[in-house]
């Protein structure tokens, strides 16, 4: 089942017994349980019909009797195992008979960011249940996102803005969400939102400032990049969060730079890659900054980065000897 699939579902009122949502995107996950949650569960009754457990604690045996008692003053109960995918062996041995005789008044939810489609139990689960897989959108799908949560808020809001605000956040979408929130809320009882908008609101917040960090490695230049490095984490700014934004825009660069050295025209190479026309001059320019070679070594280097920062690694140190690496001017 499509996560839009799920969503007609939900809205028609067919709810089935067993649901398997994982995803590499938490927030979308996060929130189809909650619509879910809010579709079966009376908010009233939920100290009576819900039932909460964690698959790296519970035992198989605590949720098989959960799932099997009858729901109170409702038509439905709701067993929710968050970290599904770590449920022990034994639990999920437990649980493999109710998977083929699943409670019709029950509505049994794993919550996983990921889980391993060849045991047994998990096979089953998505033989038998309703698998839904939320997965974190590509770049060119943000603006589109941009404008349906939008559209959701009950504003519109113009496609350069949409394309800004996809473009400064990137594909965070709880970052994104927040940020779509704040706009709304700035706007007031104004209907279409504005590049300006989106300027005078994401530049307060550290987003910001992750683009503008971004923007000066690209042109290579180093004492601009370096000083905002210094501000962001002075400001407590995660170091892998900023790691973050910058593999995405060498990630642009290099598809820019290969589609440069093919010969193609701007404006096939804005298309080809994703990019909005609103930003297109910029990349073009930076992209000519460096050869494939270049990109290569830089990402070797957010590798050494990312591998370091999860050990523990001296951030500010590390960070500052990438930067001066990859704003080298090319021989």
């Amino acid at each position: 089942m499509k996560p839009e699939e799920f969503d007609r579902a939900l809205e028609k009122g067919e709810i089935a017994p067993l649901y398997l949502l994982c995803g590499d995107e938490p927030y979308l996950v996060e929130r189809a349980v909650k619509k879910l949650l809010d579709r079966t569960v009376d908010p009233g009754f939920r100290d009576f019909n819900l039932n909460l457990f964690y698959g790296n604690e519970c035992k198989g045996e605590e949720i098989f009797s959960a799932a099997q008692t009858l729901p109170m003053f409702a038509d439905r109960r709701v067993v929710l195992v968050k970290k599904g995918g770590e449920l022990s062996a034994s639990a999920q041995e437990v649980l493999l008979p109710y998977l083929q005789d699943a409670s019709p008044s029950t509505c049994l939810i794993l919550q996983a960011d990921k889980v391993d489609g060849r045991k047994k139990f998990f096979a089953e689960f998505k033989k038998r249940g309703e698998f839904v897989e939320f997965k974190k959108p590509y770049e060119n799908q943000l603006g589109p996102y941009v404008r349906d949560e939008v559209r959701a808020a009950g504003k519109k809001i113009d496609a350069q803005a949409a394309e800004l605000l996809a473009y400064l956040v990137g594909n965070n979408l709880q970052e994104l969400v927040s940020q779509i929130e704040k706009l709304c809320l700035y706007c007031g009882k104004k209907e279409q939102i504005t590049v300006a908008d989106v300027k005078a609101i994401v530049s307060d917040t550290k987003v910001e400032s992750v683009f503008e960090f971004t923007d000066a490695l690209g042109s290579k230049d180093t004492a601009r990049a370096l000083r905002l490095l210094t501000t962001l984490l002075d400001d407590g700014e995660a170091p892998l969060r900023i790691l973050g934004g910058v593999a995405r825009h060498y990630r642009q660069l290099w598809q820019v730079r290969e589609l440069l050295d093919r010969k193609l025209p701007n404006s096939e190479i804005g298309k080809a890659a994703g990019i909005n026309p609103y930003f297109l001059n910029k990349v073009l320019q930076q992209a000519r900054n460096y050869r494939v070679s270049e990109l290569l070594k830089i990402f070797e280097g957010m590798l050494e980065l990312d591998l370091a920062f999860k050990s523990g690694g001296v951030e500010d140190a590390l960070f500052e000897r990438f930067v001066l690496e990859a704003c080298k001017p090319a021989r």
